[in-house]
């Protein structure tokens, strides 16, 4: 387990741990509703977001079994979205990644080069075996994303909560270590 030097620079994105200076970044997407919609919880107030940020800002490596890992995601030195790695078994080297951006950079490929990122971490540095990613079955562009990373969906939870007013559903997405040296060693 090695912790990474920062910031972690993919083709066109900057990764890099969160700083108090990222409240305003992280409340332009933490505060809006279409945003959330697929989350728990709501929009944020600037209050809250402080307490997130506190947060987010507090892990910059998973040191134990639990830690979340979320690095802010820069675009030629702006905050665009953050890019989550957790930590969710020491004894079973699991893990799981996810990714948040504002809208106004949806549909660019920056979640897809963030998370694949995220997944060299916890594969060449955490040293997981298994990395998963959930999202809202009914959130596309979020799968999408799983997909071209070349996860695998493994499960499709019909309305397994009730969520926001209505039965929710949820898609589990997988891929091994293997799996991903492979298709890295295939670019």
């Amino acid at each position: 387990m090695t912790k990474p030097d920062y910031p972690i620079r993919t083709a066109r994105l900057t990764l890099r741990p969160f700083t108090p200076d990222d409240h305003a970044a992280l409340h332009s997407w933490q505060s809006r509703p279409d945003v959330v919609r697929h989350l728990y919880g709501g929009p944020r107030s600037p209050e809250e977001t402080t307490e997130s940020l506190a947060l987010k800002a507090s892990v910059t490596w998973p040191e134990k079994e639990g830690d979340h890992l979320a690095l802010a995601v820069e675009k030629d030195g702006v905050v665009i979205g953050e890019a989550v790695l957790k930590w969710l078994s020491e004894e079973h080297r699991q893990g799981e990644v996810g990714y948040i951006f504002h809208p106004d950079h949806h549909g660019n490929g920056y979640a897809t080069e963030a998370a694949a990122a995220m997944l060299d971490l916890g594969f060449t540095h955490l040293g997981l075996h298994r990395i998963v990613a959930s999202c809202d079955a009914f959130n596309e562009p979020s799968w999408r994303v799983m997909e071209r990373l070349g996860m695998r969906r493994e499960a499709h939870f019909r309305h397994n909560e009730f969520f926001k007013g209505a039965w929710g559903e949820a898609l589990i997405y997988a891929i091994l270590e293997d799996e991903w040296r492979r298709m890295a060693d295939a670019r």
